[in-house]
C-alpha cells in the first residue's frame, strides 16, 4: 500500500491510499496555522478509517513541486522521516526515487521561485 501527500498549495492538503495504481481512498482537509501538527494526526486518522497500520505501508509517495515553501517543506520532510522510520522507500509523485547518503532514499522538494526571506 502507497501513502501518498500532497502539501503543494498550502489552502488544501490531499492524502491518498493507494493500492498499485488504483486509489482507494483520499482525504483533503483544509489546514489551520499548525499544517506540520495535524498533517500526522489526518494520516493516522486516514490509516485507522481503512483498517490500516503504518507497517501496511510499502511506500509513500509525495508531491515535491509547489509555489507554498513552507507547506511543502512540511510534506516533503514528513514522507521523508516517516519512510524512514518504517524502512521503505519515498518517491516523488513525478516517480522518480532520490537516493541520499547511505543508500537512503529521499526526496527533495522543488521550489517554483526563490525564498522570500528579509
Amino acid at each position: 500500500m502507497t501513502l501518498y501527500i500532497d502539501t503543494s498549495d498550502r489552502s488544501l492538503i490531499i492524502l491518498a491510499l493507494k493500492l498499485g495504481t488504483k486509489v482507494l481512498t483520499t482525504k483533503s482537509f483544509l489546514p489551520p496555522q499548525k499544517q506540520a501538527e495535524r498533517l500526522l494526526v489526518e494520516i493516522d486518522k486516514l490509516l485507522k478509517k481503512n483498517k490500516a497500520t503504518l507497517k501496511a505501508l510499502k511506500q509513500i509517495e509525495v508531491m515535491e513541486k509547489g509555489s507554498s515553501f513552507t507547506a511543502l517543506r512540511i510534506g516533503v520532510l514528513t514522507a521523508n522521516a516517516l519512510a524512514y522510520a518504517l524502512n521503505i522507500s519515498v518517491v516523488s509523485a513525478g516517480g522518480q526515487k532520490t537516493l541520499g547518503k547511505r543508500g537512503l532514499s529521499v526526496v527533495a522538494p522543488e521550489y517554483d521561485r526563490l525564498p522570500n526571506i528579509g
